[in-house]
């Protein structure tokens, strides 16, 4: 099977039409290709072999790199003074000059091996075309169709491009399947040995963000701002914002009517999902008190040099600051940036010292549960 470098070269233009790809792209692809060809058929594996292929007539040319030397050992790497100045008149020993070769044809091997890195070459040539595309939109959220799940790795169609989704980047509890399509918000591309991917995600809190910024118009004029978002995605959010223009309410503004924006939010992100939406705070001790919401708190002490507060809160309202395993607390901690140490106010008026309360070992018993404790006591007293 010989090459045809005709039709090779109609079939050059006709691919980069195609695939949407500079045709000069394609034309040093294929060149590449067609100098391990020729390394193959007329020369050695290590030579330096440039090929140049012209389109309109198909011809093409070889121009191996050889060293002049006084004496000739290795001709495939080497020629004589006299040779090389026939080639290019002030040649010196030591120099590196190309020497011309026109090629006629390839050998079968030659030719279906140049086909078979032709063929891999423009494939990556195009992912890289495609991916270069794709650059622009990091930081925005774009629709992708689920093509495969596989285990945990949720794989993507992004139009021409491929995405994954891995389990940390995913929302908590959320489902995937062939052919569904999702909102997603494009984090990286990145280029590995197996070429360039796009990195996507669901779980992130700029994911969230850009939400809301589809759903407040407000937020693009500048009236109101996110300060900063903490997030356990399919749990849980909180949502610091704030507001430039004097009497403007930020929350309400981000909540709209009858709950109209968050619920969109909600809706794209599965309202098993709670979002927090509160006023950021210049003073830390309020900031923190808000970002316990919706935990009465009776006061703050605010250790600044080393990150920390401790927050005093009525007896009633303890289990509710702390949150179901701790995620209240540790959500608020993200948001201000300080660690946080929760403790009911009546045992800080008794021991004149605030410590961290923890989390009770035992879960406590529903009423359900704490009516049959009851029947069971009262049978056991009676039967005594």
């Amino acid at each position: 099977m010989d090459m045809d470098f005709k039709q090779l070269a109609v079939a050059i233009q006709a691919i980069a039409d195609e695939k949407n790809l500079p045709e000069a792209t394609v034309k040093e692809v294929v060149e590449q290709a067609l100098a391990a060809a020729y390394r193959r058929d007329y020369g050695e594996r290590e030579q330096e072999v440039r090929v140049e292929m012209d389109l309109n007539t198909g011809d093409v040319d070889a121009y191996v790199n050889k060293e002049v030397v006084e004496n000739v050992e290795e001709p495939a790497y080497e020629l004589s003074l006299a040779q090389a100045q026939v080639m290019k008149k002030d040649a010196q020993i030591g120099d590196f000059v190309e020497v011309h070769e026109q090629v006629k044809s390839f050998g079968r091997v030659a030719a279906q091996t140049a086909k078979q890195v032709i063929l891999q070459r423009l494939r990556e040539a195009e992912r890289e075309v495609v991916l270069a595309e794709f650059e622009d939109k990091i930081g925005t959220v774009i629709t992708a169709l689920v093509s495969r799940v596989e285990g945990m790795i949720v794989r993507l169609e992004l139009g021409k491009a491929q995405g994954i989704m891995p389990k940390s980047e995913q929302i908590q509890g959320e489902r995937y399947y062939p052919g569904q399509r999702l909102k997603v918000y494009l984090k990286d591309v990145e280029r590995g040995p197996r070429g360039p991917q796009l990195v996507v995600s669901r779980g992130n809190r700029e994911f969230l963000e850009f939400l809301f910024r589809a759903e407040v118009p407000e937020m693009e004029s500048g009236a109101v701002e996110i300060k900063t978002v903490a997030r356990e995605a399919g749990v849980r959010s909180k949502v610091a914002v704030a507001s430039t223009v004097p009497g403007v309410d930020p929350v309400g503004t981000f909540v709209g009517g009858h709950g109209t924006r968050v619920n969109a939010v909600m809706n794209e992100i599965g309202e098993q999902e709670k979002i927090d939406i509160i006023v950021w705070k210049e003073n830390i001790s309020d900031y923190i008190a808000e970002a316990l919401s919706p935990t009465k708190v009776t006061r703050v002490q605010v250790d600044e040099a080393n990150k920390r507060a401790k927050v005093i809160v009525p007896e009633d309202q303890l289990s509710i600051a702390i949150g179901r395993g701790g995620q209240n607390v540790r959500l608020a901690s993200k948001l201000v940036g300080y660690e946080l140490d929760i403790e009911a106010e009546k045992q800080a008026e008794v021991e004149g010292t605030v410590e961290t309360v923890e989390l009770p070992k035992q879960p406590r018993l529903k009423k359900k549960e704490q009516l049959e404790s009851s029947l069971l006591d009262a049978i056991e007293e009676h039967g005594q």
